[in-house]
């Protein structure tokens, strides 16, 4: 599919990759916003698997962690959660006080080593969730390429144990507003298919919502077959309905890659 295509008229700018498929500007790095936790629970999962994490392990919840915006921890009275309770509300409600208590515990540097692990170059995560951020912080939460982020996506076929966990997790992603938005595709469905039903995608993904930036990266698997996908939009502040509506109708094209015709979607 032609880059041109995909890459409409509007605010900001826009990258989108399908590797193999489709390359939009996926070295161009962005800000992630909570797309960004994906390396996270990357390197959570995998420590788990390998018995370097446990996750039925308590961690307390701190002061320091506790972030508003997106996430359910600040309404809950527990003070403290495993680390697989964490992972949990991390990939379903992008929760930022538990993605606090998680990067404390896997800690910064480690993310860092483990992406890296995964052949991550320019796509990191630089500071925990922070409101406000101030100048005296790191500029932003995490920054990356849709091109790394969706060979990444690609890589999350199955075949592993810790690729199967973070499917799983994946799978219970709460918002499909941005690329499944406008695709036919059953939200509730958390196990990997097979195949999907007739017409419809399966979709296991992780978006970021900021001011001036709406971003998703996932696992779509559509009658021609699964793919990898990342579509990452940044604008000015302002722009946010926009970019939205850039992403959607990025979607439609990740979906046609992933074989759902004009008539399907």
């Amino acid at each position: 599919m032609s880059a041109e295509v995909v890459d409409q008229e509007g605010p900001g700018t826009l990258a989108v990759s399908v590797p193999g498929l489709l390359a939009l500007r996926e070295d161009t790095e962005m800000v992630l916003a909570s797309a960004g936790k994906l390396l996270l629970l990357a390197v959570t999962a995998r420590r788990i698997v390998s018995g370097e994490l446990d996750p039925a392990e308590p961690v307390e919840l701190r002061q320091e962690d506790r972030c508003g915006g997106s996430g359910l921890l600040g309404l809950l009275s527990a003070p403290s959660w495993t680390v697989a309770d964490l992972a949990v509300l991390v990939a379903s409600v992008s929760d930022n006080t538990a993605t606090n208590a998680l990067l404390r515990r896997v800690g910064l540097e480690e993310v860092a080593r483990g992406a890296a692990e995964l052949g991550f170059v320019r796509t990191r995560v630089l500071d925990r969730i922070r409101e406000p951020r101030l100048p005296s912080h790191p500029p932003t939460f995490a920054v990356g390429t849709a091109g790394e982020l969706a060979a990444f996506a690609a890589g999350l076929d199955g075949r592993t144990e810790w690729t199967r966990l973070m499917l799983r997790w994946m799978a219970h992603n709460g918002d499909r507003s941005l690329v499944p938005a406008l695709l036919p595709h059953e939200a509730e469905d958390r196990e990997v298919p097979r195949a999907p039903a007739r017409g419809m995608v399966w979709v296991a993904n992780k978006t970021g919502t900021d001011t001036g930036v709406r971003t998703d990266v996932g696992v779509m698997i559509g009658p021609g077959g699964r793919i990898g996908y990342a579509v990452l939009a940044n604008g000015p502040a302002g722009s946010e309905h926009a970019l939205v509506r850039r992403v959607r109708e990025a979607g439609l094209r990740v979906g046609a890659l992933a074989g759902l015709t004009g008539q399907d979607s």
